[in-house]
């Protein structure tokens, strides 16, 4: 009967802490991500009359693909109205090229974009000098803050995993959890 209450009392503790919710109670939360897209880096090809191709890239709210195609396994992610945010990406990978399969020793930082239409967009980052390593397996942690802080309300969010080299071109985007179902 003692293990049973002290039991319940870590359960019970846990949840008055806020400490299910990675950065406290829900209504600190500016937005959440549950769920990855991996980069395909043409989003359309036109074949021309000279037989020609016009390639359209996959430019997110400003942001440029890579060479290659990405694919994440899982993804979640959090980010507070102060701008913490904590993200969880597993098997972030090459998926194509000889590289496939592999993470290609990227590091990867996290970028916030609110907006809608074509823009302006104002481009909430982590540090790119705190980019993080993807593991060989792709999986990967980002526990920091965005700078600018993001705005208190952030409209039609886009999480973007960007590439801490080169043009820091995005390798997965975030699914926005539009509710608080499990």
């Amino acid at each position: 009967m003692m293990k049973l209450r002290v039991v319940l009392a870590c359960v019970l503790s846990v949840g008055i802490l806020g400490i299910v919710s990675p950065l406290g109670a829900a209504s600190d939360a500016l937005a959440r991500f549950d769920g990855g897209i991996g980069v395909t880096p043409v989003s359309s090809a036109t074949v021309n009359p000279d037989g020609t191709l016009t390639v359209n890239r996959n430019v997110v709210r400003g942001v440029q693909p890579p060479g290659q195609p990405w694919v994440i396994e899982a993804l979640k992610a959090e980010v507070a109205t102060d701008g913490a945010i904590k993200v969880r990406g597993r098997g972030l990978l090459v998926a194509g090229s000889n590289s496939i399969g592999t993470n290609v020793t990227a590091r990867v930082f996290a970028s916030l974009i609110c907006g809608t239409g074509n823009g302006p967009f104002t481009t909430h980052s982590t540090p790119v000098a705190d980019a993080v390593a993807l593991a060989p397996n792709g999986d990967f942690r980002i526990d920091d803050m965005l700078s600018p802080a993001p705005p208190s309300d952030c409209a039609t969010p886009a999480l973007l995993i960007r590439s801490s080299g080169g043009a820091n071109a995005w390798f997965a985007a975030g699914i926005p959890k539009l509710n608080d179902d499990n």
